[in-house]
């Protein structure tokens, strides 16, 4: 269960997925909080410039990997506007990276971009369980998903 004083990690990451958004990217933001609740990094999408693996949760980890110890990496947790994907998942768990808690979920995303029309991405959202097992993931966070909803809604030009 997501703690009350977790709730700005993830707020912070909507702030971000909205930076995002201003810069024409798809709105996804995150950040890494060490296992002392001290905020290590934060990135958003920036995949507009054309290479799609620019996930934030991709860079947190190999962030991470390259200036963490394996005991830090797996006290850490990455909050995410959204469920990691496939690659970003597989990233997190070849990582170490501990806790993952995000807002709204692979599935909630999908049934979204289809409502509104929008042609399925090249690689298929997976849960990041079915990519890592042994994951320690936390989500959705229905407080927040209608912001992140949304900004996908005008991401996409959803109705």
């Amino acid at each position: 269960m997501v703690e009350e004083s977790e709730m700005r990690y993830l707020r912070r990451c909507v702030e971000l997925a909205e930076e995002a958004l201003a810069a024409g990217d798809e709105p996804f933001g995150s950040v890494l909080v060490g296992g002392d609740g001290t905020v290590l990094g934060e990135d958003h999408n920036r995949v507009a410039g054309g290479d799609g693996t620019r996930h934030p949760e991709l860079e947190l980890a190999r962030w991470a990997a390259a200036r963490l110890s394996p005991a830090e990496r797996a006290a850490a947790t990455v909050y995410t506007s959204g469920e990691h994907c496939p690659m970003c998942a597989a990233a997190h768990g070849w990582a170490g990276l501990g806790r993952i808690v995000y807002v709204c979920s692979s599935a909630q995303l999908v049934e979204w971009l289809a409502g509104w029309g929008v042609p399925a991405p090249p690689v298929r959202a997976l849960p990041v369980r079915e990519v890592v097992p042994g994951a320690v993931v936390e989500g959705p966070v229905p407080e927040l998903v209608d912001r992140v909803r949304e900004l996908h809604r005008r991401f996409h030009g959803g109705r």
